[in-house]
């Protein structure tokens, strides 16, 4: 089975939803951001598809591939990996190397965890994050945490929703200030889910 992993930027106080200008897409201004970029690329290395929801979709869609002078690397790796956007509405996805997944979220994902093939990686989509979360269908979470605190916006986790225990298996601070923390749900037993 695939894993399938949340991979989320998020302000110190567990916003994800980009409500102030926190996050910039190709860096963050004249920070040095080397470090960082090289942790992305070698996540991507370990991951061939990218799943989305329709919006996270549509607003990637509408700026990475007008990105014609990206030097990172990540509008390149964009265009090439597999996209899945898991969508009721969209048809036609009108972006190189994307499928559009109709059917129900839970089935559809279950179904593309089965495959063989590397992780698979949900960023931003919100609302799907909630329901992949709720079913029990992720398993790492991948949060970049930026040293900035928004004062509003969604967090990873649906309301409500509770994990009794994730296990830290890396922590890793970067020179623009940004830390990684990556968790793995423990299913009771102690076991890694």
């Amino acid at each position: 089975m695939r894993t399938l992993a949340i991979t989320e930027n998020i302000t110190v106080d567990g916003s994800i939803e980009m409500l102030t200008d926190w996050f910039d897409p190709q860096g963050q201004g004249d920070v040095d951001m080397a470090d960082l970029l090289e942790e992305n690329h070698r996540q991507d290395s370990r991951a061939d598809a990218l799943l989305l929801g329709r919006q996270t979709f549509e607003d990637f869609r509408g700026y990475w591939p007008q990105q014609t002078d990206d030097t990172t690397g990540i509008t390149d790796y964009l265009n090439k990996v597999h996209k899945y956007v898991v969508s009721t509405t969209l048809t036609d996805p009108r972006w190189a190397n994307s499928t559009v997944l109709a059917g129900d979220a839970i089935e559809e994902v279950s179904a593309l965890k089965a495959r063989s093939g590397k992780d698979i990686v949900l960023t931003g989509s919100i609302t799907l994050a909630h329901t992949l979360i709720a079913a029990g269908l992720v398993d790492e979470y991948r949060f970049f945490v930026y040293p900035v605190v928004q004062g509003r916006g969604r967090c990873p986790f649906p309301q409500g929703y509770a994990i009794p225990r994730l296990r830290l298996v890396e922590s890793k601070a970067f020179r623009s200030g940004i830390t990684l923390q990556r968790y793995v749900p423990l299913r009771s037993g102690g076991t890694e889910a």
